[in-house]
């Protein structure tokens, strides 16, 4: 395969935004793999992923980024550090697919992959702040094993079925939106709850029946 078609370029421009979200170095690594290799003809504004010094340097914030995303606390305070990093550079990537020669395309490509990273990106932070209420570690280690594999595949799909991956990515999006709904009226109640606690205030009393609560007139009474 000499050239990328046009479902091709596109479905690579959106997983490089959405996976981007979740795992933006072994994204950089796993492109600049393939370039390096020869095993996929990357396009001209994705060349830079293939030098030998940004993939070790890839490599090594991977390699980082594997740890702490796997620690309880640790990969939330993550999250939180690169928002301002995952967003900005999936939309750089998806753009860099068409490069400059195609402006118009770059644009739209840079609007829909930044789009695309910060859903994902809100979905993972949220979901693992959820998973992080729960004592035990081994949800949080099986979160990031999952995202790791989702991340890589859906580069693969990308390349190799554009078209199912344009449809994965349409189920994926609704999932997303739909997590992030349950998991932040989750934490929403979460934070209140803690915030009533050490304000010592119990929680509202579920109503009674009013009849039970009125004192009882003793016989002959009116």
């Amino acid at each position: 395969m000499d050239t990328l078609t046009m479902p091709q370029l596109l479905a690579l421009a959106a997983a490089l935004g959405w996976a981007s979200g979740v795992r933006l170095y072994l994204v950089v690594l796993v492109v600049g793999l393939v370039g390096y290799f020869g095993w996929v003809p990357l396009p001209a504004g994705l060349h830079i992923l293939a030098h030998p010094a940004v993939i070790a340097a890839s490599g090594f914030m991977v390699f980082v980024e594997f740890f702490a995303d796997k620690i309880p606390g640790l990969d939330s305070l993550w999250d939180f550090v690169h928002t301002a990093i995952r967003i900005p550079a999936g939309a750089a990537l998806a753009a860099a697919v068409f490069g400059g020669d195609h402006a118009a395309m770059a644009t739209v490509a840079a609007i829909i992959g930044g789009g695309l990273a910060a859903t994902a990106h809100v979905t993972k932070a949220t979901t693992r702040a959820a998973i992080n209420t729960s004592p035990e570690p081994f949800s949080n280690i099986g979160a990031s094993l999952a995202e790791d594999g989702m991340a890589s595949g859906s580069l693969w799909l990308a390349f190799a079925h554009p078209l199912a991956f344009g449809v994965a990515l349409v189920v994926v999006l609704a999932i997303s939106v739909w997590l992030i709904r349950r998991c932040w009226r989750f934490l929403s109640g979460l934070v209140r709850t803690v915030v009533r606690v050490f304000a010592g205030r119990a929680p509202t009393p579920a109503p009674q029946n009013q009849a039970a609560l009125e004192p009882t007139k003793p016989p002959g009474s009116y």
